[in-house]
């Protein structure tokens, strides 16, 4: 099938591709004051206040429910708020300007399944004023050898690869990514990783929602720690993991869990495989007394908290 049989909609009125390059790039990507939403009698976003800058990858954490698809339905304007004011780039969330000025990668997407990947990503490249070059697109998405593939005769790993590449090739200012590298291989997922970095390096603010701590870790420049529709934590990941003090002692000894528990620092004790793991607050004084309890320890190991441990500590403290 070829390109010029698809009548792909004519761009509508909107922002020319001088315009896009004139607008200034000091105004936050996403900016939200007293952000409130409801379905029915529960709060989804409480009051929620936030500013997602350029060049940065921001990152949603937190359990579900908390309120982290709500927000990106919110900015994608998919969704309206019930008071508070949000804007994506100084325009309205879903308006036209909006809409060209940002790319979306969800959860799902129902794309044409006839359709090959090039005139898929041909197609959406029509809908902006300043897209990138097919084949850059491509490249970035990792597809060119998979451009004349039918939709329908991908893996489902190739085919989130294709929905990262509509979400690119307008050449966004906001990149909104919700659970991106869902079914993706290892490879794969460390390549769009890369690709995601290299993006807000040049400059465009990413707005990430993942479950896998190792992403948030790999990516992020900033954490937002999400709970009951209100924002807990923010920082970088090394912010939020200094929240807790912590430090984690892995070994092999000889002594039970029950004594391990009472060492000095000691607040958790748990059998990983052959070892045991002990997180402390006071790793010294730990030490101290489990070389003196026991001379047979081997296979010593002193780690700092990751973060997830530090947001589920989090979550724990807030939920108490």
């Amino acid at each position: 099938m070829n390109t010029a049989t698809l009548h792909p909609p004519k761009l509508p009125v909107g922002l020319t591709a001088a315009a896009v390059a004139a607008m200034p790039s000091s105004a936050p990507a996403i900016q939200a004051r007293g952000l409130v939403r409801r379905y029915g009698a529960t709060v989804a976003l409480h009051g929620l206040d936030l500013d997602i800058h350029a060049g940065r990858v921001s990152t949603l954490l937190g359990p579900n429910g908390a309120g982290k698809s709500t927000l990106v339905g919110l900015v994608l304007g998919r969704l309206r708020a019930d008071a508070g004011t949000l804007q994506v780039a100084g325009h309205a969330p879903g308006s036209l300007a909006a809409r060209q000025l940002t790319g979306a990668m969800l959860q799902s997407a129902g794309l044409a399944p006839q359709l090959t990947v090039q005139e898929h990503v041909a197609l959406h490249t029509r809908y902006y004023p300043a897209p990138r070059p097919l084949a850059e697109t491509l490249a970035l998405a990792g597809l060119q050898d998979l451009a004349a593939r039918r939709y329908e005769a991908l893996s489902g790993g190739q085919q989130r690869r294709v929905q990262f590449a509509l979400a690119l090739c307008g050449r966004p200012r906001l990149l909104v990514l919700d659970e991106p590298t869902a079914a993706l291989d290892a490879e794969s997922r460390r390549a769009l990783w890369q690709t995601v970095r290299a993006l807000a390096d040049e400059g465009c603010a990413v707005l990430l929602t993942t479950h896998l701590l190792e992403e948030a870790e790999a990516l992020s420049d900033r954490v937002l720690l999400l709970a009951g529709g209100r924002v807990v934590a923010d920082g970088t990941p090394g912010d939020i993991r200094t929240r807790v003090a912590a430090r984690w002692v892995r070994c092999l000894s000889r002594l039970p869990l029950e004594r391990l528990r009472a060492l000095p620092g000691v607040h958790e004790a748990e059998t990983r495989g052959r070892h045991v793991a002990l997180r402390t607050r006071a790793p010294e004084a730990t030490l101290r007394a489990l070389l003196a309890e026991d001379d047979g320890v081997a296979e010593l190991e002193v780690t700092g908290t990751s973060l997830e441990d530090a947001v589920l500590d989090l979550l724990k403290k807030e939920a108490a």
